[in-house]
């Protein structure tokens, strides 16, 4: 790698930047602020040089311990030179400025007449305040309730529900209805005030043949397509925390709302977005046979764009914000995030340890953060508080505490994405702890699965001697606060030799790979490892408890196994359970027709967990005439017990048919003079 080292390259020294651009290599800039104005520069030259930036200055340079950050910068250096971005599918929007405004008639009438020169509006009146209707028809205008809106941008669908007679569509704002009506009950908004009407019907006369006004309407639904919804009402037509793109909702605040207003004319055109998850269906423990297992994707998402499609799920990718929530949840590993892939970002994170290492840092921190808030909070330690001076005049850096030397930031493209497969493998490959940085406009939900998440590789770190806060998840905008955070990791010392391993995609596989490396390292120090520790409940590791007593092999579990963690036993009576398949998604129990198992969370280090081990297994059954085995004895028993006192099973013929296997039972029925149903398969004439 070239390295080119200036004191002032946006000022004297930018003639090496566009020299370097100039050509085809990577170009990794060590300084963010003029991050703009580079790559304005690098698209007047029309370069075709990857071009990234990384900022040493806040991160590692400031602060009180700049002056030993030489290990961490040689980091971020690092991390950010190996950063490459996956080849992705991507989503494609298309807008052609048709917006919906919707909300009371002031504001909507108001900001129609402003954004009509420019955009395709359409206005929905809301409520019973009503403001009179421009004199020219501009654009469409209409009134309702009810109001439903889905879709994202570019494809929105709003319906609602007309109340009042006066069909704003139909009206031609003449105001004869106005001047028809003896109680004044007809507004300059041409609507009708239900309560002063005293249903003289005067006005549907005035408006004759027009025929806009109908106090009879039997169909009151309305609706249309939009590409862009301006929504001024005091509650979202969403309920999710984040809304979808070209849904705007600035409420009845009017700054908010000539924001949104601006916002409005960059949403013409077209866009695209990456698709940022996979999802492999065959091993998804949503559900099996119409019953429901796991639902941790559809309860984190917070955009509504995973859906329950019955045994799987859908997922919505116009409505997909790449948050990565659900893939942070998935016990299996169905849903993964692909805007990196686990593989690409892990790659980056050993890349940069090891180079930490190699500049003689020891016992590093990480940090997860987004590229927004989270950034702009991390930063914001290393810089001068108000008040705050140099100290000395030569002084360049202001007074501020900054980031330890040791903490490493790791951006990504939202703090929901970061999961325990990732968490552990950094530890594995050298991290002291892992901090996954949410900041308060983040959704709440993503913090709280994700401290379950981090509760579980507590316990399991714990179980191999690596105690203390090493897997966190902060929600704080204080910097005060996360500094002090960053404080209470202190000491805590790295695993002694860092893994080598690549982090899979498969993400059962990468907790596996970097607990087995934890282990290992735990059994060189002569620290004692537990065959099994027990985990929180709900976690996604665990054993069954199968009562023998009550299951009857009928191995119905085995097919609603989503992972194939129960196999059945081949030519044997068994039911056989390979514990490191198990996502404990419940399936297998609620299924059970003997409600005969039940789940148990633990995490079972020893080799035992990969192997088939049998949970049940039970004598075969005989047949009573030919002598062939063709099930339990313990199913045929309780079959027969059963259905002893059943009428169509009465007689001992009837009852010994049940313990013969199928081909004596067919024999039987025919060697007998006994009534039997016979199926004909043959068609007409006689023929098959």
């Amino acid at each position: 790698m070239r390295v080119d080292r200036v004191d002032s390259l946006c000022r004297r020294d930018l003639s090496r930047f566009l020299d370097a651009v100039e050509g085809t290599d990577d170009v990794l800039v060590t300084c963010t602020q003029e991050a703009p104005v580079f790559r304005e520069l690098a698209e007047g030259r029309r370069s075709v040089a990857p071009l990234r930036f990384v900022n040493i200055r806040e991160l590692a340079g400031w602060g009180e311990q700049g002056e030993r950050a030489g290990p961490k910068i040689s980091a971020l250096v690092a991390m950010a030179a190996a950063a490459t971005q996956d080849a992705v599918p991507t989503v494609s929007y298309r807008s052609a400025g048709r917006v919906l405004i919707v909300g009371d008639a002031g504001a909507a009438l108001d900001w129609a007449e402003r954004l009509s020169g420019t955009l395709s509006v359409s206005v929905l009146v809301t409520g019973r305040a009503w403001a009179p209707l421009p004199a020219s028809r501009e654009f469409p205008v209409a009134s309702g309730d009810e109001v439903e809106i889905e879709g994202w941008l570019g494809a929105f669908q709003a319906r609602w529900k007309q109340r009042n007679p006066i069909d704003l569509e139909a009206c031609v704002r003449c105001g004869a209805c106005q001047a028809a009506c003896p109680e004044g009950a007809i507004g300059e908004g041409l609507q009708v005030d239900l309560e002063r009407c005293k249903s003289h019907r005067q006005c549907v006369s005035a408006c004759g043949e027009i025929g806009a006004i109908d106090f009879s309407r039997l169909d009151t639904t309305r609706g249309g397509s939009y590409d862009l919804i301006l929504d001024l009402r005091r509650e979202p037509a969403f309920r999710a925390h984040e809304l979808p793109q070209g849904y705007l909702h600035p409420g009845s605040d009017p700054a908010e709302q000539m924001q949104a207003a601006l916002k409005l004319s960059t949403l013409v055109g077209e866009f695209e977005k990456p698709r940022y998850f996979r999802y492999e269906a065959r091993i998804c423990a949503h559900g099996r046979n119409g019953k429901t297992g796991c639902t941790a994707c559809i309860d984190v998402c917070s955009t509504g764009a995973i859906t329950s499609q019955g045994d799987t799920i859908r997922v919505e990718p116009f409505l997909c914000m790449g948050c990565g929530g659900c893939t942070a949840v998935c016990p299996s590993g169905a849903i993964s995030y692909a805007f990196p892939s686990a593989s690409s970002l892990g790659a980056r994170i050993r890349t940069g340890l090891a180079a930490f290492r190699a500049e003689g840092g020891r016992d590093p921190h990480l940090v997860f953060h987004d590229d927004g808030a989270g950034r702009v909070l991390l930063e914001s330690l290393a810089r001068a508080r108000p008040g705050d001076a140099a100290r000395g005049p030569a002084a360049r850096r202001p007074v501020a505490p900054g980031l330890p030397a040791d903490l490493i930031p790791v951006p990504v493209h939202h703090p929901g994405s970061v999961g325990l497969d990732l968490a552990l493998g950094a530890v594995a490959w050298g991290a002291a702890s892992v901090t996954v940085l949410f900041t308060p406009d983040t959704d709440e939900g993503y913090f709280e699965a994700l401290t379950r998440q981090f509760e579980t590789g507590r316990v399991l770190l714990a179980a191999l001697g690596l105690q203390g806060p090493r897997l966190r998840a902060l929600r704080t905008d204080d910097r005060l606060a996360l500094h002090a955070a960053f404080r209470a990791t202190a000491g805590l010392p790295a695993v002694d030799v860092p893994a080598s391993f690549a982090l899979p995609d498969e993400k059962r596989r990468a907790i596996e790979f970097a607990v087995q490396h934890l282990v290992e390292r735990a059994r060189a120090g002569k620290r004692e490892v537990p065959r099994e520790t027990p985990l929180p409940a709900g976690a996604a590791f665990g054993t069954l408890q199968v009562s023998q007593d009550s299951c009857t092999l009928c191995l119905a579990c085995v097919g609603a196994c989503p992972e194939s963690a129960l196999q059945d036993g081949g030519e044997l009576p068994q039911l056989r359970f390979i514990e490191r398949n198990c996502v404990q998604c419940g399936l297998c129990a609620t299924t059970c027709p003997e409600q005969a198992i039940t789940l148990e969370s633990r995490y079972l280090f020893d080799e035992e967990a990969r192997s088939a081990r049998v949970l049940n297994e039970a004598q075969p059954f005989h047949c009573v005439s030919c002598g062939k085995a063709f099930g339990t004895r313990q199913m045929i028993e309780n079959m027969t017990a059963r259905l002893t006192t059943h009428s169509m099973f009465g007689g001992e013929k009837a009852l010994r048919r049940l313990q013969m296997c199928a081909d004596c039972r067919v024999a039987d029925m025919f060697s007998t003079n006994d009534e039997a149903t016979i199926f004909d398969f043959t068609g007409p004439g006689g023929r098959g």
